[in-house]
């Protein structure tokens, strides 16, 4: 029976390699930087290091100069990486929403700004207090329109027109250096027991007021951000529903949760329930130690807080304003089509930042709702292929997320599964995914040699 099985897999790959002989068709084209922008992009923002460094007086410089060491060198990872987006229809498409906003307020006149979208999959967009702003595909994707793409370009413009990065980092540093600060780190150098955790929980002191002082930062970019984009010709109605989309946007989904039984199930290799089971105890899988944040601890990280509050205190501003504006002023079809592409674009930059757990979840999502099937298919035969490997040399944990409790159940999920397989179960699981899409997948570039290593792998673990 073993005899006959093993016959099988090897006619199976033989003409999955025969296949991939002929024409290679690949079926997404991934969109291609302007390199040289992103030099002189980070040419601008190192020459503004150096201004600052220079303008520093000697009081506290060497703590500003470590924050803004900080500072820049996540700018230029950022810039020098393919985290950000310097595609020409990208690009180009979002320097004209930019142009809009600028060109309808005087003041925004001869502002340097590096405005761009990035490739990161967590749905935020900032402000990184140099003139270089991101839009991350993660956000993009939830976008309904234009208009509410200006009202997040009008936001993070108001931040850096605002100066609030360079008030926040003035205001941390004179804190730490306050009497108060260095009286009571005197008095801990002078404790015996639980000085780490003491000095640790005066960190977190300053952090979280320094969080909460942002919270009139967050109110004062939403009234700046509301008097940039009344003067535009878009829909100041998306500043409502920007505002309503980033409160829920940790519980938003734009697929279905993900059912991996549905993915992995075949007739020759059921799914095993065994390796989801006690999924309504996911969370118990967890570390003791980490205890779930309070509501206010909770509400004082949020990157955007109090989402509610603010669109309140916007409400009656909006609704004043008489002239109905546009959703759309540029392309709503580009609009859309970097939309659908920035879920892949945001897919492959987890694969490039090593977190594998995510791309294989991402391209689960895609193949259960039917899209972009030869490139999920690639990913995932691409992804579990990485994840046998580093299970065999014990490195799986880098590569693989551990469960969170900030994470949607259905990742959790697959993170439980994940960590359940054995290596005979991932390479069994990998080989018949891909004899159920081998017929779709000819002449997909990579695909055959995603196929030779499961050939390898099935000798490794049957020897």
């Amino acid at each position: 029976m073993k005899q006959a099985k093993n016959v099988t897999s090897l006619l199976f790959f033989c003409a999955i390699a025969c296949a991939g002989i002929g024409q290679l068709q690949p079926v997404y084209i991934f969109q291609k930087d302007d390199t040289l922008l992103k030099k002189k992009y980070y040419e601008q923002s190192f020459q503004k290091k150096k201004d600052l460094l220079a303008s520093l007086s000697k009081e506290n410089a060497s703590d500003y100069k470590k924050i803004y060491d900080e500072q820049f060198d996540e700018i230029g990872n950022f810039l020098q990486t393919t985290r950000s987006v310097t595609a020409p229809e990208a690009h180009s498409y979002l320097q004209s929403v930019l142009q809009k906003i600028i060109a309808a307020n005087k003041e925004l006149n001869g502002l340097v700004v590096r405005v761009v979208f990035s490739r990161d999959w967590w749905p935020n967009a900032y402000s990184m207090g140099d003139g270089t702003i991101a839009i991350n595909a993660g956000l993009m994707i939830y976008l309904k329109n234009e208009a509410e793409l200006a009202f997040v370009l009008c936001h993070e413009l108001s931040h850096y027109y605002l100066n609030h990065t360079s008030k926040a980092i003035k205001k941390y540093v004179e804190a730490v250096n306050s009497e108060e600060v260095q009286q009571e780190l005197k008095r801990l150098s002078k404790e015996q027991y639980r000085v780490n955790q003491q000095v640790e929980k005066l960190a977190m002191s300053l952090v979280f007021d320094s969080r909460l002082h942002s919270r009139s930062n967050e109110a004062e970019a939403d009234l700046q951000a509301f008097n940039f984009m009344k003067r535009t010709a878009y829909d100041c109605n998306a500043i409502k529903t920007t505002l309503q989309l980033l409160d829920r946007i940790d519980d938003s989904l734009l697929y279905k949760p993900l059912d991996p039984e549905q993915v992995f199930n075949f007739s020759e290799y059921p799914f095993k329930k065994k390796w989801i089971q006690n999924e309504s105890a996911i969370f118990s899988q967890l570390d003791k130690n980490d205890s779930p944040l309070s509501q206010k601890e909770k509400d004082s990280l949020k990157t955007h807080p109090d989402c509610s509050r603010r669109t309140l205190l916007l409400t009656d501003s909006i609704q004043s304003i008489i002239a109905a504006g546009k959703d759309f002023l540029i392309d709503e079809k580009v609009f859309n089509k970097l939309k659908r592409d920035f879920f892949i674009e945001m897919t492959e930059q987890c694969f490039h930042a090593d977190n594998l757990s995510r791309n294989l979840y991402y391209n689960m999502l895609l193949l259960q709702s039917n899209e972009n099937i030869p490139i999920a298919v690639y990913s995932v035969a691409r992804d579990l292929n990485m994840i046998y490997e580093n299970q065999k040399n014990h490195t799986v944990g880098l590569i693989i997320e551990p469960e969170n409790r900030k994470y949607p159940g259905d990742y959790n999920l697959l993170l439980l599964m994940l960590g359940r397989l054995r290596l005979d179960e991932i390479t069994s699981l990998n080989y018949y995914f891909c004899k159920q899409h081998y017929e779709q997948m000819k002449g997909y570039a990579g695909f055959s040699e995603e196929i030779k290593k499961i050939q390898a792998q099935q000798k490794q673990v049957t020897n």
